[in-house]
């Protein structure tokens, strides 16, 4: 049987949010999975949430959101747990237990490089973790924007990218020991492009960090890595960015 070369992607279910809960490390997909979570418990909430990029502006990376995640929390009770994307183990293992997995299966084994967009970092560690695994010579390469390149050692010059869903600017715990091949850089025009791209020829509808995803593999497929294949995450649907420039 010839193997299948479809890439991975992950379907984001889109409910209407139960009562407000408070603030937390909880954004993005993330916030929204929880979100869901709420609905299905009946109003019963595991973990809470802070906004992300609040109002659709793009964020600031300064000292006054980076304290919402590090400010000292208060203490749970009632047998509640913190759902912290950034820092609880469970992100990037779900990635590296069955992202990375299935990038390897759907293949057949035929990758040669993953590239994927920072929000959290779990996303590129989990499944390059599983990846190096299998075989060391994969490459696999941080995707930020450009102007907010700090995991690349960049000074914040564009602390107002427009891509949503990532490059907070900020250190990211999961990326410790992981191996990084290289780094690269892409503009909101380019990750707008990409996303709608996606939409009109592939019939894919997603959002800002997966356009800057696939606009990040067209740059290696350009280059380098010409005739290769390179794996990509579709994060999550278009949906949330309706009322956006992306799609607006």
């Amino acid at each position: 049987m010839e193997p299948v070369h479809n890439p991975p992607t992950v379907l984001v279910a889109d409910m209407t949010p139960g009562p407000e809960p408070g603030r937390d490390d909880s954004i993005g997909g993330t916030r929204d999975a929880f979100d869901v979570m709420h609905q299905l418990e009946g109003g019963l909430q595991a973990g809470s949430r802070r906004d992300d990029q609040a109002e659709e502006t793009p964020i600031e990376a300064t000292e006054a959101p980076l304290a919402i995640v590090r400010a000292p929390k208060p203490a749970l009770t009632g047998g509640a747990f913190r759902a912290d994307q950034f820092r609880r183990d469970g992100n990037w293992l779900a990635h590296y237990q069955t992202t990375g997995p299935e990038f390897w299966d759907q293949s057949g084994g035929l990758i040669d490089a993953f590239v994927d967009f920072l929000g959290s970092g779990g996303i590129y560690a989990g499944v390059t973790r599983a990846l190096k695994e299998r075989n060391a010579a994969i490459r696999c390469y941080v995707v930020e924007p450009e102007g907010a390149a700090i995991a690349a050692g960049k000074p914040v010059t564009r602390p107002d990218h427009p891509i949503q869903g990532g490059g907070y600017a900020m250190d990211l715990d999961f990326l410790k020991g992981v191996p990084v091949d290289g780094f690269l850089e892409v503009t909101g025009d380019e990750a707008r492009a990409a996303a709608r791209h996606l939409a009109r020829l592939e019939g894919i509808f997603a959002g800002f960090s997966s356009g800057a995803n696939v606009a990040a593999a067209l740059k290696l497929l350009s280059g380098g890595l010409k005739g290769k294949a390179v794996g990509v995450m579709i994060c999550d649907s278009g949906l949330k960015y309706l009322s956006t420039d992306l799609w607006g």
